[in-house]
């Protein structure tokens, strides 16, 4: 039975708090079978202090424990190979198995978009892959949307595809519909 949803504070990461954010980042994208473990991408997940140094790592604290991240990148980063200047970007949005129905990733991408919007950006991008069945429908439900001609192959063979949130078109947090 899944708890009933208490308060999830977003927060930036604790640099103490950087190797429990690289396990169950690795957890979710390499033991859920989306990345092999051999990947060099598999390393850069679980090194969240280099990810730290070129990116902002964002937090979900769930009853006094940290539950969740997301890695927000700014144009001209290395992990943006997205975002244009008036873009921001996000990558390895990971929730730990035990703390998912909760609301937690929506809360962290609710977060990073209005960090963008505070920020006067245009949009908010990110790339997923086709197999992330459960985060497309949960970007899906936040009004991003696929912008195909912007899919880009990561290797040669590995199409990822590109979600795009238009901040000037859309309320960040609409008023659920009745």
């Amino acid at each position: 039975m899944i708890e009933p949803m208490t308060v999830v504070t977003v927060r930036p990461a604790h640099p103490d708090e950087y190797v429990q954010i690289g396990e169950f980042t690795t957890e979710v994208y390499v033991g859920e079978g989306f990345i092999p473990a051999s990947s060099e991408y598999a390393a850069t997940l679980a090194d969240t202090e280099a990810r730290a140094r070129d990116t902002e790592i964002f937090v979900g604290v769930h009853n006094g424990r940290v539950a969740g991240s997301i890695t927000v990148a700014r144009p001209g980063s290395s992990y943006a190979p997205l975002a244009a200047d008036d873009e921001l970007e996000f990558r390895m949005l990971a929730v730990a198995k035990a703390a998912r129905g909760r609301g937690l990733g929506s809360t962290l991408v609710r977060h990073v978009l209005d960090l963008a919007a505070a920020e006067g950006c245009r949009a908010v991008v990110l790339s997923t892959m086709a197999s992330m069945v459960e985060a497309r429908r949960l970007y899906e439900r936040l009004g991003f949307v696929r912008v195909p001609e912007r899919d880009w192959e990561v290797v040669p063979g590995v199409l990822l595809p590109v979600l795009e949130y238009q901040l000037s078109a859309r309320s960040i947090n609409p008023a659920p519909s009745r």
